[in-house]
């Protein structure tokens, strides 16, 4: 059942609300404003040492709500497992072939060398201090970027972006899994168009493809994939994942050591793990000069991939993510690490999905797996030693399952927004076709390039009211609006600014006629008119007859044009986010142009922004103040009452 409500009130400008209801702030200076938040925040108490305490520090925060029943046999089990495959595998490929190209560029393996000579060593000792360097270097940008609260450019990498970007990721991935799942002794590719390479070189060399390391890629996938889709699909019915990743490494090691598949077969297994825990040592500080621009784009590139994946995650289990610690915490941990002989670190596709898959829910998994890499270092990292690498390539690969499932999505994208389609798109094609970091960076060049794109080309509508309402929408979706006669009531969607101020112009002088040659015209007949009044008042004045026919209320309205002519414009700015000094002069351009035809400009709706730097422009030397409006229907309103002579200061709104 629906019902009319007679609302009764004053019209109000932006002055009188303020008047009204505006609060005591308004009338503090920015300065004491601001000198009110630097003091704030620079006092310290016990309370705001524990908040920053649990925000720098998130195990504070989430630790004494650990719910133990529920998450610690699968953390347990998702940390275990994701230690087991950590100790042969390094961390994200893409990062370490990344790394792996800056090393061998500062220190190239030379021909014939021996590895167990002196000279091996030595070669070694460089290279592992350079790859330290370049850790060291990647924190210290990271926690640079943590001290300018740059987390914000995490921003940019919107969803299609993210998930585009892991998908591409994904394909590297795989690409360089494959020589080890084949048994095929390969170099790296890097650089540009390193995954076409990548797989030119294995179809080339599939004939040397190793049978028995076939054999067992075949048979782990055989085992995996059935094993991971039960893990899907009944994940609320069983108490944990079934650990089919750590009981394959389990398995497949001591077949190998059983029956010397490495001796009789020549498959590549692990090999030696060095024992111990490694001496602290400063990495090659003189390579900074060499290494900075490589590193830039490590550094961005892992942490691209860490908070794609961390908005990945977050979406699914419900929970935010805070990009500036995110910096902090990689900042800290490549640049310890770096003093221990360790390469850039970065959140990885596959090791991430593991732990997810294998059950884990909080960091707390994260104790686990540090635990089972202590003790492989320590004492059983011999263990190992017969570990099939095929196996691992496997493992990394079934886990990237979720990451190439992402295409279902694109039909839907397609759908809501073909625009974020072709973002998509784009991104994905220049990461795979590309490189990783290349490509992220055309992405987000792309995607903020659709952006302003949109608002530079932003709608203009003419509105028209509802009948016996206050509601105002665009006549082109709406057909049973209609016009408000004797003006044009004209919205924009988008803010006003250099880069779109040509097209709001044109877009503006298209709907309200108001073409170069119409301007001058009506400029002239106006000035003709007015001399013809002023004439007129001349000669009734000489007779001694007043002319009381114009007030100071209703000036700008004649009683020449036609019911239908325009004689006012509103501008609804309530879309209008922000104007900068460009579009605020053109603002005043405008005013200025519909004064020459006697159309007078209104404004509606302007946010407090917007109306700073509108009157701050100067447009108020040009407009009449108390013609800005705190509504679209207060303004009507008013114009209505001033055409018709009317002067009471009351409205009937009807909703």
């Amino acid at each position: 059942m629906s019902a009319s409500v007679a609302v009764y009130r004053s019209i109000f400008t932006e002055d009188r609300f303020k008047q009204a209801y505006g609060s005591e702030e308004d009338k503090t200076s920015a300065s004491v404003r601001l000198w009110a938040k630097l003091a704030g925040s620079c006092r310290c108490s016990r309370r705001a040492c524990l908040q920053l305490l649990r925000h720098r520090v998130p195990i504070f925060n989430w630790l004494p709500r650990y719910r133990f029943k529920k998450c610690f046999f699968g953390d347990t089990i998702a940390g275990l497992t994701v230690g087991v495959l950590h100790i042969p595998q390094g961390t994200f490929a893409v990062v370490s072939l990344m790394t792996g190209s800056v090393v061998e560029q500062l220190v190239p393996t030379p021909p014939a060398l021996n590895s167990s000579s002196p000279e091996g060593a030595d070669f070694e000792l460089q290279r592992i201090s350079v790859a330290s360097a370049v850790a060291l270097l990647s924190g210290i940008i990271m926690l640079c970027m943590f001290g300018l609260q740059l987390g914000f450019l995490s921003t940019y990498l919107s969803e299609p972006i993210v998930k585009a970007f892991t998908s591409a990721a994904a394909f590297h991935v795989t690409s360089s899994q494959l020589q080890s799942m084949l048994g095929l002794r390969l170099t790296r590719h890097t650089g540009i168009f390193s995954l076409f390479k990548t797989l030119a070189s294995v179809m080339e060399n599939l004939p040397q493809t190793n049978t028995a390391e076939l054999l067992i890629s075949l048979v782990c996938l055989a085992v995996l994939v059935p094993v991971k889709e039960i893990n899907t699909r009944y994940r609320q019915r069983l108490r944990t994942p079934i650990p089919v990743e750590i009981l394959t490494v389990i398995i497949a090691t001591g077949v190998a050591y059983a029956f010397s598949l490495n001796s009789i077969y020549d498959i590549e297994i692990v090999g030696h793990i060095p024992a111990g825990f490694p001496r602290p040592q400063l990495p090659a500080l003189h390579t900074f000069p060499d290494i900075a621009g490589d590193t830039i784009a490590i550094t961005f590139v892992g942490y691209a991939v860490s908070v794609s994946l961390a908005m990945i995650y977050a979406d699914k289990h419900g929970y935010s993510i805070h990009p500036n610690q995110e910096l902090l915490a990689h900042g800290i941990s490549n640049t310890v690490s770096s003093f221990f002989t360790c390469f850039p670190s970065s959140a990885t596709l596959a090791t991430t999905n593991i732990l997810e898959s294998a059950g884990g829910y909080t960091q707390f998994s994260g104790l686990f797996t540090s635990l089972v890499v202590l003790i492989v270092l320590l004492l059983i990292g011999p263990l190992f030693h017969f570990l099939p690498k095929a196996v691992l390539a496997c493992i990394n690969v079934t886990s990237l399952r979720q990451m190439f499932l992402q295409f279902q999505d694109l039909p839907e994208l397609w759908r809501i927004s073909k625009i974020d389609f072709m973002v998509w798109v784009v991104t994905w094609l220049s990461v795979v076709v590309l490189n990783v970091d290349l490509g992220l960076a055309i992405g987000v060049v792309f995607s903020m390039m659709t952006v302003i794109c949109r608002t530079q080309r932003a709608g203009c509508s003419v509105l028209g009211r509802a009948s016996n309402t206050e509601i105002y929408r665009p006549l082109e979706n709406h057909s049973k609006c209609y016009e408000v006669p004797g003006m044009k009531i004209l919205t924009y969607n988008g803010p006003i600014y250099y880069g779109n101020r040509s097209f709001f112009r044109e877009e503006m002088s298209r709907l309200l006629g108001l073409t170069p040659e119409k301007i001058r015209s009506r400029e002239k007949a106006r000035k003709a008119l007015e001399k013809r009044e002023r004439e007129t008042n001349v000669n009734t004045v000489e007779r001694g007859i007043a002319n009381a026919s114009f007030s100071s209320e209703n000036e700008f309205f004649k009683p020449e044009p036609s019911e239908y002519e325009v004689q006012a414009v509103l501008i609804d700015c309530s879309r209008v986010i922000f104007v900068d000094v460009a579009g605020a002069r053109l603002f005043t351009q405008m005013c200025i142009e519909c004064q020459k035809v006697g159309v007078h400009v209104f404004l509606s709706s302007c946010n407090e922004s917007v109306l700073r730097i509108l009157t701050s422009s100067g447009l108020m030397n040009h407009m009449n103040p108390q013609h800005i409006f705190v509504t679209v229907h207060d303004a009507v309103m008013y114009i209505q009452e001033q055409k018709e002579k009317h002067p009471e200061n009351t409205t009937t709104v009807w909703v």
